[in-house]
């Protein structure tokens, strides 16, 4: 996780990196007490991304096209335990220090698999009504899983709480929240 911990004289204040993970800065909001803090830490760690997010989830007029409910898709750290053959498997397990399955391939070849939302939120238009029609579903749900099985899995997690309306769940972080974080955010009319 990517954040640092300042002390101040009654509580912990916790400080995230600037380009800390959507769920890091939701799981910070999340677990303050107050609405003001909440929304303090919206505001402080505000970017394209998570503004994205709230609409999708928090605006009526934006509705989802993919199917609702569980996603069957495998993480990036199932696909990497699975991958390869035995031989690769054991080869892999005896030359490694720690005797643990690792990934083998270069760093370049690791760092092109992952991804986040930061990057990823661009392409939110094609899952939603209105925004790329032409998709068939099964390119749309295609795109869609390899999407999340390219993420960490907890910014996978969130991107299916939103597209059905149900990061509520998981996060405490209402829309009143966010409207007070983004007065910017114009509601409706987007479908």
């Amino acid at each position: 996780m990517t954040m640092t911990t300042t002390k101040t004289t009654k509580t912990q204040t916790i400080k995230l990196e600037p380009n800390a993970f959507q769920f890091e800065i939701l799981d910070l909001a999340s677990k303050q007490r107050s609405s003001a803090k909440k929304v303090e830490v919206l505001k402080e760690y505000e970017n394209a991304a998570l503004k994205s997010l709230f609409i999708w989830n928090f605006d009526e007029s934006v509705i989802s096209i993919l199917p609702e409910g569980p996603v069957p898709y495998s993480s990036l750290q199932e696909q990497t335990a699975l991958s390869g053959g035995f031989s690769e498997k054991l080869d892999a397990k005896l030359m490694g220090a720690d005797n643990k399955i690792s990934y083998k391939g270069t760093e370049e070849q690791m760092n092109a698999q992952h991804t986040s939302l930061r990057n990823e939120y661009k392409n939110f238009y094609n899952f939603i009504r209105g925004g790329n029609d032409t998709l068939s579903s099964i390119r749309r749900e295609t795109m869609f899983i390899n999407i999340l099985e390219g993420l960490h899995p907890q910014e996978a997690e969130i991107l299916i709480l939103v597209k059905d309306k149900r990061l509520q769940e998981q996060y405490k972080i209402t829309l009143e929240n966010v409207k007070a974080a983004y007065p910017d955010i114009i509601w409706g009319g987007r479908s």
